[in-house]
């Protein structure tokens, strides 16, 4: 089989490349190991509860009010849309002190940080305000137009002139973290751990480790658009992205695990299946991590000695401890759907088990659970080192999920009784069923101590997606990734005709 390009793996950024570059006419591929397509955004079925395996929070996917949200630029351009649930508040962290409030609207938020600390409120004001003037002057420049090559100049100054003068004002904040913005505006200790708290629920790092525009983004959007689950969860995503790539003739191929992709002469000619099918391409790209790409999918001798030591060299988020439980939901009529709780105050909201993450989205969409029960998706930082599976193995699983259930206690006291299915996964199952490197997801790369490697490789003709390519974890940075890659592997006028 021959295609114009070929995708290794299903993931949200592979599917948003594969799907933009099949519209562009393009002979599109896409091969994926698993049974189930979507990466790290799949969605899977146990005893009638469905449950999400990663993504639990999304902004700006609706149609009823205008959004940035780059999921949402693709999917208008391939003519899909989703059903939505708004919501608000879109969450409540729980720290040791108390419960607090986590509103869309920044008022409202405000008003609630006051009910802790009044200053800190007034400087929280002030950090929003930096942050927010940042989005306004990159909020006219979709990310639907760009690109990862020298002809993005042009399309800005032809198209975005006046937002890009706007940006050039903007470029001590644009190049920094939002640490070095919260150090300007923000003394408030409680507020400080606030901002830290978000930028590493964004990106796996703190305010100083995070990159301004992320955060401006973040507050951008979730205060114009508003936050809202999609009915039927990550699958939903998954399914519009699928139907866009078929519907202008690329394919899907389940179960192919890619062996190896194939290079002659430091320039690409396709992959090898691990059946030992060969599958021919002049253009590759790859959805796995750097580390996989680098060790797995190509011999050491395809990429110069000195890049693929860097590259590997590059730091990884730790991975992740998952609880996914199916519970009785007699009594919770007023449960809310998002939590994060922080056990130790005294602890960096970093240490793994400290700082656990809380998805219930049954509580908008009642389609994934049986009658009379929630889904519950609870997560916390975990590391890689000294997991095997081994006869300690399924003990170790128990005790390490503990941190989780006390989290969960928080919010359900009495959830241990209300278990009715109970699967714990660990970095080892991430790595598994994900395929990816130690279970991670994606690079730990502080702002300003190193660049994102992008979609280009030394080898010509391979091009790489996903959340090793673009600072942030979720689903806005990897959508990101596939259309920076897409559109640069065609000519500025296909990518004008999507943005007229």
């Amino acid at each position: 089989m021959s295609f114009d390009v070929v995708i290794i793996g299903s993931g949200i950024g592979g599917l948003t490349a594969g799907s933009l570059l099949a519209k562009y006419g393009k002979k599109v591929a896409i091969f994926e190991s698993h049974s189930i397509p979507g990466g790290a955004a799949h969605t899977f079925t146990r005893q009638g509860f469905i449950f999400d395996s990663g993504p639990s929070f999304y902004c700006g996917l609706g149609n009823d009010k205008p959004s940035l949200n780059p999921l949402k630029q693709v999917l208008d351009s391939l003519g899909e849309s989703l059903e939505v649930i708004p919501y608000d508040p879109l969450g409540h962290y729980h720290f040791p002190e108390g419960k607090f409030p986590v509103y869309s609207e920044l008022e409202k938020y405000r008003q609630a940080v006051a009910q802790v600390t009044p200053q800190g409120a007034k400087e929280l004001a002030e950090f929003e305000s930096k942050m927010l003037g940042l989005y306004d002057c990159l909020k006219d420049i979709p990310t639907i137009a760009l690109r990862s090559d020298w002809q993005l100049f042009p399309v800005l100054v032809t198209r975005y002139f006046p937002s890009l003068i706007k940006s050039l004002f903007q470029l001590g904040i644009i190049s920094g973290s939002a640490g070095d913005v919260m150090d300007k505006t923000v003394n408030d200790p409680w507020v400080r751990r606030l901002i830290d708290l978000e930028c590493f629920l964004l990106s796996g790092l703190k305010a100083k480790g995070t990159v301004a525009p992320e955060i401006a983004f973040m507050l951008g959007e979730r205060t114009r658009a508003g936050v809202e689950y999609p009915i039927g969860g990550s699958a939903a995503i998954v399914d519009a992205l699928l139907k866009g790539l078929k519907r202008y003739g690329g394919a899907l191929y389940l179960k192919s695990h890619v062996d190896k992709i194939i290079v002659k002469s430091g320039k690409v000619t396709g992959i090898k299946l691990k059946k030992g099918d060969i599958i021919n391409a002049p253009i590759v790209i790859s959805n796995a991590t750097l580390w996989d790409t680098y060790q797995q999918l190509l011999d050491a001798e395809d990429l110069p000695k000195s890049y693929r030591q860097e590259q590997l060299e590059t730091p990884a988020v730790e991975s992740f401890m998952h609880l996914h439980l199916g519970i009785k939901a007699d009594g919770l009529d007023h449960l809310t759907g998002h939590h994060v709780v922080v056990h130790d105050s005294n602890k960096d909201i970093t240490v793994p088990g400290n700082t656990c993450m809380i998805s219930i989205p049954s509580v908008w969409d009642k389609n994934l659970a049986p009658d009379g029960h929630y889904v519950v998706h609870a997560y916390t930082l975990e590391p890689y080192e000294g997991w095997e599976k081994n006869e300690a193995y399924e003990n170790k699983k128990k005790q390490r999920s503990q941190t989780l259930y006390k989290a969960l206690e928080k919010v359900i006291p009495d959830i241990r009784q209300r278990v009715v299915l109970e699967l714990i996964g660990t970095p080892l199952t991430h790595s598994r069923f994900l395929r990816r490197y130690q279970g991670t997801y994606g690079p730990a790369i502080p702002a300003g101590k190193g660049m994102f490697p992008s979609c280009h490789t030394p080898i010509s003709g391979l091009y790489r997606v996903g959340d090793s390519t673009l600072p942030g974890i979720g689903v806005p940075a990897v959508t990101g990734s596939g259309i920076l890659c897409a559109n640069t592997l065609v000519s500025p006028q296909k990518v004008e005709e999507i943005l007229n």
